[in-house]
């Protein structure tokens, strides 16, 4: 929290501020529920992340140092980490609204591309799959590796094969969101494993340090966390995807609808 908790509170107060001045979003996105998807996305990190990182912490890929905690513990996983499930998606989720009031005000017009859609979804499936496919060897160096991917490719996976073109549309408020995000919330993360506050198991990681600290799957972790809550909070907001929501719940539910008019007919 002493790394996270400055940029946070800043962040909010700015939010806040704007808010009272009725600037609360840009860059073509819905301002009128903004907090509730931001609500959202806490919910959806600590519902989603939680058996995930306690299966880690469970199998001994990573632990933490008992003394530098305050020793309680949910599951297998120290209370500390579930704060940062909170802390982090607020941090990525306010850095977003705010990079949408200040600068990026406007997105790029463009048509829909079910193009776009399907490349995204499919690259990121095809990647999915080898580390499905990883896992499934056995090869111990790459279960951290294999078990992130699995885990976080998922979603993005739906939020691709639903938005990938409205996100294209965004690219400029999403790179210049992630980047800064990732690579901080990797800084503040190289620091906690020099001070040994929790360590990633060597036997079950492939290996690779950047700048001899960090874990080249922590790296892959903060990027795919990052990406999850600005890509979906973008597609949550964008006023693109609610037709296209409405539109694909019609699709899906006509062939039921059929059938029972059919039934109904005397």
């Amino acid at each position: 929290m002493q790394f996270i908790g400055p940029p946070l509170t800043v962040l909010a107060l700015w939010a806040l501020f704007d808010g009272r001045r009725g600037r609360v979003t840009g860059g073509g996105l819905r301002a009128q529920w903004a907090w509730r998807v931001l609500a959202a996305h806490v919910a959806l990190a600590l519902l989603y992340t939680t058996p995930w990182d306690n299966y880690l912490v469970a199998t001994g890929v990573w632990w933490y140092e008992p003394a530098l905690v305050t020793g309680v513990t949910l599951g297998y996983v120290p209370l500390e980490e579930y704060v940062f499930f909170v802390v982090q998606t607020l941090m990525v989720g306010l850095w977003l609204l705010t990079l949408s009031r200040v600068i990026f005000v406007a997105p790029v017009q463009s048509e829909a591309s079910g193009r776009v859609r399907a490349w995204a979804t499919g690259v990121t499936g095809g990647v999915w799959l080898a580390a499905v496919a990883l896992l499934l060897t056995g090869w111990r160096p790459g279960t951290y590796l294999g078990l992130e991917l699995a885990w976080g490719l998922v979603p993005l996976m739906i939020q691709f094969a639903f938005g990938a073109d409205i996100l294209w549309r965004r690219r400029g408020l999403l790179l210049a969101t992630f980047l800064p995000a990732a690579l901080y919330l990797c800084a503040v993360d190289a620091i906690a494993i020099r001070s040994g506050t929790w360590t990633i198991d060597p036997q079950q990681s492939i290996g690779l340090l950047i700048a001899g600290v960090l874990p080249v799957e922590e790296v892959i972790f903060f990027s795919l966390t990052t990406a999850l809550v600005v890509c979906g909070m973008t597609l949550m907001l964008a006023p693109e995807s609610l037709p296209r929501a409405q539109a694909w719940w019609k699709a899906a539910l006509a062939p039921w609808r059929r059938r029972r008019a059919y039934h109904d007919c005397p």
